[in-house]
């Protein structure tokens, strides 16, 4: 079977930038661990996780692997945030609804991926039973990306198409929450036509100029 490609670079790629002091550290091992990782990750769930199992799958020394983090959390969480905001992109086209559009595009390349697909419900799980994972998860990963989500709300009122008191934070959590839903609750499909319509609904639920001059 062909393997996709596309889909194994996103995970990779979490780990192409060097971890903090660790400049001159082999980028292939560190690819490496961050694909083991959530291989790994997938394959056990989080609570069995071990990071001696992470670097054999890897195919390196367990030195190698902690000279990068101190702990299975220092791993799991650096890794989450740099997949998490590479995937969370904050567009500025002038426009709202094409900067939504691909906002949600970036959700559903991310959820899509079966690892993503298969890991998240188990995290989302940890998190209520350990508060240090959830505080590391929330305050790194969620924070950053709901601030670029954020920008793209910001920039529309600054340009008039969206009202100066529109509930940015519950568009935030709409745009998120239904992908989610229909991609990890549900299975359900999210084609490009199914981003299509949640983008016409989020602009008509925040009384979008874009769509008032549309009708």
């Amino acid at each position: 079977m062909k393997r996709n490609r596309s889909d194994e670079i996103q995970i990779e790629s979490a780990g192409r930038r060097a971890v903090g002091g660790a400049a001159l550290m082999q980028a292939s091992v560190t690819e490496a661990l961050t694909k083991a990782l959530f291989e790994e990750w997938a394959r056990v769930g989080y609570g069995a996780l071990s990071l001696e199992a992470v670097a054999k799958r890897a195919g390196v020394g367990k030195a190698a692997l902690y000279r990068r983090w101190p702990s299975k959390l220092a791993m799991v969480t650096d890794l989450l945030e740099k997949l998490g905001l590479e995937n969370a992109p904050s567009p500025d086209t002038g426009s709202l609804r094409e900067d939504i559009r691909l906002v949600l595009r970036s959700v559903r390349r991310l959820l899509r991926h079966p690892l993503v697909k298969r890991i998240l419900p188990d995290l989302h799980a940890e998190m209520l039973r350990s508060p240090e994972l959830s505080e590391a998860v929330r305050g790194r990963l969620q924070t950053g990306r709901r601030e670029r989500s954020a920008a793209v709300f910001q920039r529309a009122i600054e340009r008039g198409e969206i009202p100066a008191d529109a509930n940015v934070e519950l568009l935030i959590d709409y745009m998120g929450a239904m992908v989610y839903w229909r991609a990890i609750v549900t299975g359900g499909r999210i084609d490009l036509g199914y981003i299509e319509e949640l983008t016409e609904f989020v602009l008509a639920g925040v009384g979008s100029s874009s769509t008032r001059s549309s009708e």
